[in-house]
């Protein structure tokens, strides 16, 4: 649960600005501002998707710097009331909607600083979506590097071992790995963002023409600065957050309600439907184990995009 994974992590003072008092549009400002949130999808070529712990707490996941979140009420010596579980937590129509306009070919990549695994449930595609911070549901061999998909959170923080041997045998003809042991894929506060995934983050953000943040008030980097990156180069910029952010001058548009209400109403403007979870489609629901890496050639391909975007600058 939220609550007991920010109890796993190491001390740290620096934790933002904690308990800004949140806004909420009018409903019909936030009508208005969906139907223009729409048209810039549509007018769109590269959209890039920006989630944090807001877009989960519909989910029963707590956030960390809302007025009842973790690192808020840890600072007044309070916990939050409610105690979901990772396990038990199922995607919200946000996650699914997300999923959908990815599959529809509006959605470009997601960039995710959360760790509760909700985007993997959803059924999303991994080379759609960089992980930041890490997930629950996912080990890596820290020998060969791939990663694999968990049916149950796991219980560290930090990039331990779990004892655990690599998982690569289980693929039949794939390639093998030979001492490797799994470790949790879940960052502490010092750690080094995972390699791949930042890359993605950054060539993504970079080359698209409209990034939107989901949820996060931007405080920590380089997360919070990457929605900002396509900015010199005419890209525009749209915030979802309930607190306001140190980059709301930045944004062409600030939408200020739930995430679930927001993208509900985009899709209805988009003709786009929003499917239900099932657990057809979540991996961690799945008897056999499934590999989780980020593919090599999506990686390729779009450095490819990205180096000749450099040329003609």
């Amino acid at each position: 649960m939220s609550c007991n994974y920010a109890e796993g992590l190491s001390e740290y003072e620096n934790k933002g600005i904690l308990g800004i008092a949140e806004n909420f549009d009018t409903e019909e400002v936030v009508h208005q501002k969906c139907k223009e949130l729409a048209n810039l999808i549509k007018e769109s070529k590269h959209v890039v998707i920006h989630t944090g712990a807001g877009l989960s707490t519909s989910a029963g996941i707590p956030d960390f710097r809302g007025p009842n979140g973790v690192w808020t009420l840890e600072k007044k010596g309070e916990k939050p009331t409610f105690n979901t579980s990772f396990d038990d937590a199922k995607p919200t129509k946000s996650h699914m909607a997300l999923r959908s306009l990815v599959e529809h070919g509006y959605i470009q990549y997601i960039i995710s600083q959360n760790i509760d695994g909700l985007h993997l449930k959803s059924g999303l595609d991994r080379k759609h979506l960089a992980e930041l911070h890490g997930n629950m549901f996912i080990d890596q061999c820290q020998k060969c590097r791939r990663q694999f998909v968990r049916s149950t959170a796991v219980e560290t923080v930090g990039q331990k071992p779990s004892g655990i041997p690599c998982k690569s045998n289980s693929f039949g003809n794939s390639r093998s790995c030979r001492g490797g042991v799994l470790h949790d894929t879940v960052l502490d506060w010092e750690d080094d963002l995972p390699e791949r995934d930042l890359e993605m983050a950054f060539m993504h953000s970079t080359l698209s023409d409209l990034n939107i943040t989901l949820g996060t008030t931007l405080q920590i980097v380089p997360s919070g600065n990457l929605p900002l990156k396509n900015l010199k180069q005419g890209g525009k910029l749209v915030i979802c957050n309930l607190q306001p952010t140190k980059h709301d001058k930045k944004a062409t548009l600030v939408i200020s309600s739930y995430i679930d209400e927001i993208l509900t109403k985009v899709c209805k403007r988009l003709g786009i439907e929003i499917p239900e979870y099932s657990v057809e489609v979540d991996p961690t629901k799945k008897s056999n184990i499934s590999e989780w890496t980020l593919p090599q050639e999506n990686v390729k391909e779009l450095d490819k995009q990205f180096k000749m975007y450099q040329k003609k600058k």
